[in-house]
């Protein structure tokens, strides 16, 4: 989950704009880390926001983006279920219950992790995407981002590791195209609900405005549920208001 560099020529209105959509991108993938796995029950898992101190940040390190994978200014460290992955899931599967039938709930809770991993990648750069679409008063849909267009909003490096991912679940290159594009799907969704939406909202704003190099697991998940608890509570009191 790092974020890559460009090369282009920037006035400095351009550079606070890369490094909105710089924080936009990190906080969807800590959105999807924290939220998304949440919704799915699986368990917590560690992870931090290690972001280069915006004033410190030059515009040569900026104007260099999306070239590299090696040297980024912002990443998420940690926040994956599966830290290794097998050659291939069928064989793990095969292996698994081979040995014993209650290990049937145990591979439906790996395919769980597995596909949440590859979601919370893949809503980092539609994040930052969406970000984009609101600042420019556009259309934010499947037709106009799709898988393709991620490479224009930092994510080729998150596709990367997501292709990695589907190396392992598949040799079929059409079953692996199928199921990315379902988990891209599921991905969209996240980040035009209006909650998670308002939650990353609020943790890129605070991303951007932190003069901290690293942002830790719990101040971020504790940021992210007061934002989607404060965005339920709104919402009910303008039923209440409207119906009452």
């Amino acid at each position: 989950m790092k974020r890559n560099k460009m090369v282009e020529t920037f006035d400095q209105d351009k550079l606070i704009a890369h490094k909105q959509r710089i924080a936009y991108h990190e906080a969807g993938h800590a959105a999807g880390i924290h939220l998304n796995n949440k919704a799915r029950q699986l368990p917590p898992v560690f992870f931090k926001i290690i972001f280069k101190e915006m004033s410190s940040t030059t515009d040569t390190e900026i104007m260099a983006y999306q070239t590299t994978h090696d040297d980024c200014i912002a990443r998420v460290e940690g926040g994956r279920l599966i830290e290794l992955l097998p050659s291939s899931i069928d064989g793990l599967i095969n292996e698994l219950t081979e040995h014993s039938e209650t290990t049937v709930q145990l591979v439906k809770d790996y395919m769980l992790a597995f596909e949440a991993d590859i979601i919370n990648l893949l809503i980092g750069p539609l994040a930052e995407a969406k970000h984009v679409a609101d600042t420019d008063d556009e259309l934010f849909n499947h037709q106009l981002v799709n898988l393709k267009a991620l490479k224009n909003y930092g994510g080729s490096s998150d596709l990367a590791l997501a292709n990695d991912y589907l190396h392992s679940f598949s040799t079929d290159n059409q079953q692996k195209d199928k199921k990315l594009n379902e988990l891209f799907t599921v991905a969209f969704d996240f980040v035009n609900n209006d909650a998670n939406w308002a939650a990353i909202n609020h943790l890129a704003a605070y991303i951007f405005n932190s003069s901290r190099n690293i942002i830790g697991c719990e101040e971020v998940v504790s940021m992210l549920d007061q934002s989607v608890e404060h965005f339920q509570n709104r919402r009910t009191k303008v039923r209440h208001h409207h119906y009452g």
